[in-house]
């Protein structure tokens, strides 16, 4: 009997033996990595992005990460952030290193598809997050904080949406 495979945002994918259409080109630009991972990524020069909120961010975050929220407060809940791409875009070039990150994984899946939708080549999503989530069958995996990693409560400005945002603004006038 064919077995599903699971594709980098977690949706069944056909195996081997069954018919199914080509995967679209976002997903096959996301690869989901492991805390190591993002580690060792980043050390070669790939950039951290927290889309967690502004006010996430400021309570920790990864060192050196820049915070894009993919999502932001509105009201009792969460609204999209129309600014996503167009502040990625205007930040990094569609080939460079990327790894995204939230809080549990959800969002950060979110902001990997819609960089992989915009043509983003190398996107990594460290799907655990900074504050860890559960995998399918249930069981806890820490995250960036539960596993006693190195955290961040200040920030420049490079680093802050505020920051984000102004210089996007900035090369945009160039």
């Amino acid at each position: 009997m064919p077995q599903l495979v699971w594709d980098s945002l977690h949706h069944p994918l056909p195996g081997p033996g069954l018919a199914s259409p080509r995967r679209p080109a976002s997903v096959e630009r996301v690869k989901i990595v492991t805390i190591e991972e993002a580690e060792k990524l980043v050390e070669a020069g790939a950039a951290f992005v927290d889309v967690r909120t502004p006010e996430e961010f400021a309570d920790g975050h990864v060192p050196g990460a820049i915070n894009v929220p993919v999502s932001l407060a509105a009201g009792t809940g969460m609204a999209p952030n129309a600014e996503f791409v167009s502040l990625m875009a205007a930040l990094f070039e569609k080939n460079a290193p990327l790894v995204v990150s939230c809080k549990a994984g959800g969002r950060s899946a979110r902001a990997a598809a819609l960089l992989g939708q915009a043509g983003f080549q190398h996107v990594s999503d460290m799907s655990v997050g900074f504050e860890g989530n559960r995998d399918p069958f249930g069981r806890a995996q820490p995250g960036w904080r539960q596993e006693g990693r190195d955290i961040e409560t200040d920030a420049t400005d490079e680093q802050t949406y505020a920051g984000v945002r102004r210089r996007a603004a900035t090369k945009a006038q160039r």
